[in-house]
């Protein structure tokens, strides 16, 4: 029977959602799976929520439609679990990777959701600590692998630094890598 993955990323403009579905994508496309990764387009502006999908398979995905019933779900703003409903659709056994300084199980309370798993990270801290800049989308990809085992930390490591390679200066791709490795430490279960 085969086996797909979708993740739905919820975001704000300016925070890399779409960056990091793609780098996500790019990662596992060497684990021999078949993938897609786009965004959702809407009023492209800073700060106004976004979404970008991600499904893994080991099969041809035929399907090309947003993620309605995500089995993971991304949240690089927490502001977000408040203003939108990012539990919409989500599996019973739904994995949530949340940027949030808050326990695992205050963060449970706040989406209302009984099952499945709840992770969250400090991503803000680690990315201003790490890349000096708020944008948590390499700490959150970090966490996403931690969380969710679908592929090595190392691995993201090395896809995340062949795809940065030719755009960023040395030190920000080292700064990502160091976030990388932050996010899967520090990454609490509830």
């Amino acid at each position: 029977m085969a086996q797909m993955r979708e993740i739905r990323w919820h975001g704000r403009g300016g925070q890399g959602a779409k960056t990091a579905a793609y780098l996500l994508a790019e990662a596992v496309m060497g684990e021999d799976a078949y993938i897609q990764a786009f965004p959702e387009y809407g009023p492209e502006r800073m700060g106004a929520p976004v979404r970008a999908f991600v499904r893994i398979s080991d099969q041809p995905i035929r399907m090309h439609c947003p993620v309605v019933s995500p089995n993971i779900v991304v949240v690089l703003d927490p502001t977000l679990i408040s203003a939108i409903d990012v539990t919409e659709g989500v599996t019973e056994d739904a994995v949530f990777v949340i940027n949030s300084t808050e326990a695992p199980d205050e963060v449970r309370k706040r989406l209302n959701f009984d099952t499945g798993h709840v992770y969250t990270v400090p991503a803000l801290s680690i990315a201003m600590d790490t890349i000096k800049r708020p944008i948590p989308n390499t700490v959150m990809l970090g966490a996403f692998a931690k969380a969710t085992g679908l592929l090595n930390v190392d691995a993201l490591k090395e896809r995340v630094r062949a795809q940065l390679g030719s755009k960023l200066r040395p030190d920000v791709i080292q700064g990502n890598m160091d976030a990388i490795d932050r996010a899967a430490q520090e990454v609490q279960a509830g």
